[in-house]
């Protein structure tokens, strides 16, 4: 956990650098701005997760492992930016401080999901470690 909150930590900053200057220097929809910020900071994320975080998990199946990675990060985005959405365009809490309030809520909620996902089904693993990465041979119900 403490991996992947590090890694996290990296995606969020970057993912708030990159929404706040799209913010500042174009005039996108504060949505794509914020989009484009997930995006990049979910690019990062992989290669940290895949390397350090999850560096242990098993890599026998990367283009699988990349494709869960991408459709459950989808998901996320959709959970992080429609509450961005909701907040902007239902209810006009516009200011660059509720941009940024509003971003921060969605990304907490989607961080949950992320991480129950990532290390369920993206970053399973290996087959012959149980989930605390003990062997069958030493788990307690095989040495009984």
């Amino acid at each position: 956990m403490v991996r992947f909150a590090a890694v996290g930590g990296l995606g969020v900053v970057v993912n708030f650098a990159v929404f706040n200057l799209c913010r500042a220097l174009t005039s996108l929809p504060v949505v794509r701005c914020s989009v484009i910020g997930t995006v990049v900071a979910l690019l990062v994320n992989y290669l940290g997760f895949r390397y350090f975080a999850y560096r242990d998990r098993d890599k026998r199946r990367p283009a699988r492992q990349f494709t869960l990675f991408i459709v459950f990060s989808v998901v996320g985005l959709v959970i992080e930016n429609g509450v961005l959405y909701a907040a902007t365009y239902w209810f006009g809490w516009d200011s660059a401080v509720q941009n940024n309030f509003f971003k921060a809520v969605g990304l907490v909620i989607a961080t949950g999901f992320r991480f129950a996902v990532y290390r369920t089904w993206v970053f399973r693993p290996r087959k012959s470690e149980d989930e605390h990465g003990r062997s069958p041979a030493t788990t307690p119900s095989a040495t009984r």
